[in-house]
């Protein structure tokens, strides 16, 4: 689980890499669900959450800053 105050000393590149990881591991951890081979369900909760800290953090960094 990531704490949006680490969240928040990352640049926005760093925030959508991270938040491409996180994507990628939804996905497998969905693919793992289906096909009856996840252990951890806690985790796809969490993945859920940090990506929407993530998304969160992106859309405030755009609105304080807007692009000319």
């Amino acid at each position: 689980m990531t704490k949006a105050v680490d969240l928040r000393t990352k640049s926005v590149d760093e925030l959508q890499d991270q938040l491409l990881q996180l994507k990628k591991e939804q996905f497998n951890l969905r693919f793992q669900r289906a096909s009856g081979q996840l252990e951890n369900t806690a985790r796809v909760g969490q993945v859920r959450r940090d990506i929407a800290r993530i998304k969160t953090i992106l859309g405030q960094r755009e609105t304080a800053a807007p692009a000319s």
